[in-house]
């Protein structure tokens, strides 16, 4: 089987015969990340998805919490999710039938995210949203070019008014009736406590920690990483075709020059002088991403 590391997208050829039924820990030959593999389950032995549970993926706490207690009053259960990485453990580990995910994840963008579960034989009948921010309302009144295979998109400040409508038509019907919510929370509990005890599941397995540990943040400059994630995103999401082609001409900056400039003209706008001089995220931001689509494509 074919694994990815997830921090330099090096593909390792692992030998199934030598992975132990728990998983096994292999280390990238390239950057040292330490992996935990698993083998995929037999068709056979796959969970169903739980169609109460939701996985919420969003780097700004203020809609992430909007998102969930939109969910919680509709009656599904929130499964959140700060960055991509920890967005694909949750949904492997956890089974639920929907995730919604901003576009502008750290670590794996959302629709990087999305593109990867749905390619997975555990995830692949998954519902996704994703949840874009436009810098430029007026500008992008139009669906993105490419969903990467997402169900749906909601722009950000229309989540109140499309969210649970959105996900009721995926769903096919109505949302789960309060009472199946609770009768799901208590079935729930027991076995999140029996499954606790197992070793590969200990909140020191290396899962989601060692492929990518988590720094100490400020919050300052997350703030601005985010903005220039959400405006890399926007430019990339609505025009990708023209994109792909001038990341593989190497010719991204010149050919999006104007976007590039409108977008660090907001970014330079909203994040202060104090922040930027701490060091040239917008651009670091953009670097990374053209970086890391070169080598996926």
């Amino acid at each position: 089987m074919v694994v990815i590391c997830p921090k330099c997208k090096t593909k390792l050829r692992v030998d199934e015969a030598k992975i132990a039924g728990g998983g096994s820990r292999f280390k990238c030959p390239k950057c040292s990340t330490a992996l935990l593999v698993k083998k995929p389950a037999p068709v056979s032995e796959k969970q169903p998805f739980d169609n109460v549970k939701v996985v919420v993926a969003h780097s700004n706490s203020a809609i992430a919490n909007e998102i969930t207690t939109l969910l919680s009053e509709n009656g599904y259960q929130a499964i959140s999710a700060s960055d991509g990485i920890e967005a694909m453990v949750k949904s492997l580990k956890d089974h639920p039938f929907l995730a919604v995910i901003e576009v502008g994840l750290p670590k794996i963008y959302g629709f990087e995210v999305c593109k990867r579960l749905k390619g997975r034989p555990e995830t692949k009948g998954m519902k996704f949203i994703l949840i874009s921010s436009p810098f430029d309302k007026n500008k992008y009144r139009r669906e993105p070019e490419s969903l990467y295979d997402a169900d749906d998109h909601i722009e950000e400040h229309r989540i109140s008014e499309l969210l649970i409508r959105s996900i009721n038509a995926l769903k096919g019907g109505e949302p789960p009736k309060k009472e199946e919510k609770e009768a799901e929370k208590k079935i729930d509990k027991p076995a999140q406590e029996t499954i606790a005890q197992k070793p590969e599941v200990k909140p020191e397995s290396p899962a989601p920690e060692v492929i990518m540990p988590a720094p100490g943040t400020d919050e300052k400059v997350e703030r601005a990483k985010r903005l220039a994630r959400t405006i890399v995103s926007d430019i990339y999401l609505y025009n990708t075709g023209k994109a792909e082609e001038a990341i593989r001409n190497n010719t991204f900056s010149s050919v999006f020059a104007s976007e590039i400039r409108e977008g660090l003209k907001l970014y330079e706008h909203r994040i202060s002088q104090e922040v930027r001089d701490r060091g040239d995220f917008f651009r670091e931001v953009l670097a990374l991403f053209i970086e890391n689509k070169k080598k996926a494509m």
